[in-house]
């Protein structure tokens, strides 16, 4: 078992790169349906596919990028996201010079790949630490999120319009920067690549993987990630694409994405002490009402503060809901399992969120704003219903048992 400090200092070098790396999905998201419709003449309805090509990209890179990080470690693998994040955005750039759709979708699946490392700094910030800290340790990395959601938004804003008239190419360019950065600071970081014998559980020998995933209490973490990352990405994906189709700016779009992802990491500061105090099962719970309040907001109306609140309720009820789902599977696996949990663990999440994604431009062109809010509240409750069911009838077996 690493000491806090250390485990604490982990935390913080993934904060940072959090908050570099973490910024291209937001660029990605906010501005790859937009670019999309850009660069499609015809049907629009594909306009939103670059962005499910990204959601792709982090479901494919999941299982890979476990794999790489047992062969060469955490710090190296991280590094190596990085990297590819950085190609990413060149390519999405020259995608953008030769007006090829195909390419860009190209382009956004590969920092989706970069992007599957980064949602792994969630889980190696938990390496070594012991269990009361792990939910803390969780929170502080996502709390580099905050700084994210300023730097991909104004990177955006300050970017895109650099290679006129050739939109948002310059936004794309910043991520090349982005990544370099980001892969130097993770340098730094420390973590083991094989168990510390000092912890009793590393000294039992891992379980198959489908025994692992076959407790009820891993399966309603990853129903409730699910759901909450799901629902997330259906509307965020979509509310950029209402808001301009109403008749509001580039801008006002592309601030209420920056106000979204705030919401979704801002809380990170104490999200992990409220998890201590009051329990995962609970915060997941009060993350899934978030999402519910978040639809019936963003079907009340369609001005510019029902789009932005319904995009903060929306951001909040994802940190509480995923950090705290992500506090439950982490408690199910012992070390000697927890990269092929994980990577399973982010296929089968990161899966999901790309068809969510793919589905919001879809429903939008088909059905409208309000039909994909009104999808929010059915997914909530299924998630509810199974975590009551666990929290009941299936109470938590320790994964060093």
């Amino acid at each position: 078992m690493l000491g806090e400090k250390t485990v604490r200092r982990n935390a913080i070098i993934l904060a940072a790169a959090q908050a570099l790396c973490g910024a291209c999905g937001p660029v990605a998201i906010s501005i790859g349906g937009l670019a999309g419709s850009w660069l499609l003449l015809a049907d629009k309805s594909l306009a939103t596919l670059p962005v499910t090509g990204y959601n792709l990209g982090v479901a494919l890179g999941a299982l890979p990028a476990a794999a790489l990080m047992r062969a060469v470690g955490r710090r190296y693998g991280f590094m190596s996201g990085a990297l590819v994040t950085s190609a990413g955005g060149l390519v999405a750039a020259t995608a953008l010079f030769q007006e090829s759709f195909w390419l860009f979708a190209f382009a956004l699946m590969l920092i989706g790949v970069g992007g599957s490392f980064v949602q792994q700094y969630r889980f190696a910030a938990t390496d070594g630490a012991r269990r009361s800290f792990q939910s803390r340790a969780i929170s502080i990395v996502l709390a580099g999120g905050i700084f994210a959601a300023v730097i991909g938004p104004q990177t955006v804003r300050y970017t895109a319009d650099l290679f006129l008239p050739v939109e948002f190419a310059g936004a794309f360019i910043g991520l090349v920067f982005l990544g370099l950065a980001g892969a130097a600071i993770l340098s730094f970081l420390r973590i083991p690549d094989s168990p510390d014998e000092g912890h009793p559980a590393d000294l039992l020998p891992a379980r198959p993987l489908a025994t692992v995933v076959a407790q009820p209490r891993f399966l309603a973490g990853l129903c409730c990630g699910v759901g909450s990352f799901a629902m997330m990405s259906f509307v965020m994906t979509g509310a950029p694409l209402a808001m301009v189709g109403c008749g509001l700016s580039k801008d006002i779009s592309t601030l209420g994405i920056q106000w979204h992802v705030l919401a979704m990491f801002g809380p990170s500061f104490f999200t992990g002490r409220l998890i201590q105090r009051f329990g995962k099962e609970r915060i997941v719970a009060t993350g899934l009402l978030l999402l519910a309040a978040s639809a019936a907001v963003s079907l009340s109306g369609l001005a510019v503060w029902q789009f932005w609140t319904g995009l903060v309720l929306l951001g909040l009820g994802w940190n509480f809901g995923f950090i705290g789902a992500t506090a439950i599977v982490a408690e199910t696996y012992r070390p000697s399992e927890k990269n092929k949990t994980q990577g399973l663990h982010d296929f089968v999440l990161f899966s999901s969120v790309s068809l969510a994604s793919f589905l919001s431009g879809r429903t939008f062109v088909a059905a409208g704003w309000e039909t994909m809010n009104m999808v929010v509240f059915p997914v909530v409750l299924v998630c509810l219903v199974v975590l009551v069911l666990q929290a009941r009838f299936a109470p938590l077996q320790p994964a060093a048992d």
